[in-house]
């Protein structure tokens, strides 16, 4: 039997996979025959686009949340020109319609790796798959089929094979890859057990093999005892996560009898049709990026209105947190944001909504008129000082009175702000205008500890159960907790079980996450005993401190 070999990874997606190994294969064999004329070689190549993308296109409406902004991406780069252009110049010049089109794409899915930000360099896996499409409907090669239960080890996966695949009963094992990256995110939506970053080493294909993402170890030719212990593990896993589905439709209380919130996070209204509205207190955060960043542009007043119309309609009264559109840093948006040196820490969220009134407008006058659906809540991203919350506060109230004189109706919702500034966490109360907080613990953790978020490299450091992350966290939980003003925690966190009881010591009784943590999220609630007090002695302790110190240099700036 051979020896064993087990090689670590990242944990992209959680779960366990059992099943042969089946290696990546070259999808474009085929060479490329070419033709008589250079204007043939360029009508092949727009022939083989616009197959790539009606492909697209059908994708694209069986597609929801972030894979339909995938696809929607790769639609729009298929129907730009601009690459189909290039390409023809350089078939007119002599080369052949498979070379053109890699020249150019290469060309371009280069300047996308070599950017500093994440996002575009994720973005790069997009236009390869782009790429590698038109080059199959050009070289007639055959898509790959991955057999059903298997264990798929590639370098990486083109999103649209991904989403093509049926992977019940099978795992992901990429070589590249980041926990942050588009298939990673698919495979955590879809419960897909993925492990990424594994490496360069050799391995047979059909090997036995297992997936362990309790030890995030892809374990190749395992012995028996191995094999006992991965499913020992596995049933544990499978047991924790049937007490979760047992819970989802339960209140949310711990051990010694503390109610605590528990809303969803969403990031597109279709995605409420798989959420029974009893599971769920509420909706912590609703993005709206997804309304633009579509290759059809900037969206006016009626879409933004029935798309938020539909969620609240589905709360059947119960809030709904909606954020203003978070575009910049890790999410720029064609027409809107601006190309920086450091967008994280340039015009982003609240800050490029401001500069730009018209867009901001009609988002205003959306959500207004929606707001006599429900209890809506709008939610304010990015914000740094008070002066920021002042001005969009205006904003609404000129857009209420405008709405008022043309006879529509509307309502006026309670608008909060998003703590993921250290500005914010350290001095909520100058923010006293804001009807509620919520913490964003993704944001808050890269600028208190200046590691990326989106940084894989830096995974190990930028964590939200950082006592200096928890400090703050505590700071704002306090500070709700004395003066009647709602306080809630929308980000990654919130969803984490091990950093739950944490959270909870710290003061936050109010949690927002990601659906498929639903039940989870309650389940381990249940387990936590907060103690009579309802917060640990040593939160109690750091957040005094950290008051006082606060308090006398407040008090000093004043004088």
């Amino acid at each position: 039997m051979p020896t064993p070999l087990e090689i670590k990874g990242q944990l992209a997606s959680e779960g366990f996979a059992a099943g042969p190994i089946w290696l990546a294969q070259d999808r474009l064999v085929p060479s490329y025959e070419r033709k008589d004329t250079w204007q043939a070689e360029a009508q092949a190549l727009a022939d083989c686009v616009a197959t790539a993308s009606g492909q697209t296109a059908e994708l694209v409406e069986n597609a929801q949340g972030d894979a339909a902004d995938i696809l929607e991406f790769q639609l729009a780069m298929l129907e730009d020109d601009t690459f189909v252009e290039a390409a023809t110049e350089l078939i007119e010049a002599g080369l052949g319609a498979d070379m053109a089109w890699r020249e150019v794409l290469d060309d371009e899915i280069a300047g996308y790796e070599a950017s500093d930000d994440e996002y575009f360099r994720a973005r790069a896996a997009d236009l390869r798959d782009v790429k590698d499409r038109v080059l199959v409907a050009l070289t007639g090669a055959a898509v790959e089929i991955i057999p059903k239960g298997s264990i798929y080890l590639a370098d990486d996966i083109a999103p649209s094979l991904f989403l093509s695949h049926d992977w019940s009963g099978g795992g992901l094992a990429l070589r590249d890859g980041s926990v942050t990256g588009h298939v990673a995110m698919l495979a955590r939506q879809r419960g897909i057990p993925t492990l990424v970053g594994l490496g360069d080493f050799v391995c047979p294909e059909n090997v036995s093999a297992l997936l362990h993402g309790g030890l995030q170890t892809l374990i190749v030719s395992p012995s028996e005892q191995i094999r006992q212990q991965f499913d020992l593990a596995r049933m544990e896993f499978d047991a924790a996560r049937l007490r979760a589905q047992n819970f989802s439709d339960r209140p949310a209380v711990t051990d010694d009898g503390t109610a605590i919130s528990v809303m969803v996070n969403i990031a597109d209204p279709a995605e409420v049709e798989n959420i029974p509205i009893q599971h769920v207190d509420g909706v912590g955060l609703m993005r709206t990026e997804f309304l633009f960043g579509h290759a059809s542009g900037l969206p006016g007043e009626e879409i933004q209105y029935l798309a938020y119309k539909k969620v609240l309609d589905w709360s059947r009264g119960k809030p709904v947190t909606i954020r203003t559109v978070d575009a910049g840093g890790d999410k720029p948006i064609r027409g809107f944001t601006e190309d920086e040196m450091n967008p994280f820490l340039g015009m982003r969220g609240i800050r490029l909504t401001l500069k730009n009134p018209d867009i901001f407008r009609l988002q205003i006058r959306a959500l207004l008129r929606a707001g006599v659906h429900g209890q809506l809540k709008v939610m304010l991203p990015m914000v740094a000082v008070p002066e920021e919350l002042d001005e969009t506060i205006k904003q609404f109230e000129v857009e209420a009175s405008a709405l008022a004189q043309e006879g529509v109706a509307y309502q006026m919702p309670k608008i909060g702000i998003m703590v993921e500034i250290p500005s914010v966490a350290i001095l909520p109360n100058r923010f006293s205008k804001a009807s509620f907080l919520s913490i964003g613990s993704n944001d808050l953790t890269q600028y208190v500890l200046a590691a990326s978020r989106d940084n894989g490299k830096l995974a190990d450091l930028a964590k939200a159960d950082d006592p200096a992350v928890l400090a703050l966290i505590a700071n704002v939980a306090h500070y709700g907790a004395k003066h009647g003003v709602d306080v809630s925690l929308c980000g990654d966190a919130g969803s984490d079980v091990s950093i739950i009881p944490k959270l909870l010591q710290a003061g936050v009784t109010t949690l927002s996450v990601a659906a498929s943590r639903i039940g989870l999220v309650k389940s381990t609630i249940a387990d936590i005993d907060l103690g009579s007090d309802r917060k640990s002695r040593l939160f109690d302790e750091a957040h005094a401190d950290f008051s006082h110190k606060l308090g006398v240099l407040h008090s000093d700036n004043k004088k």
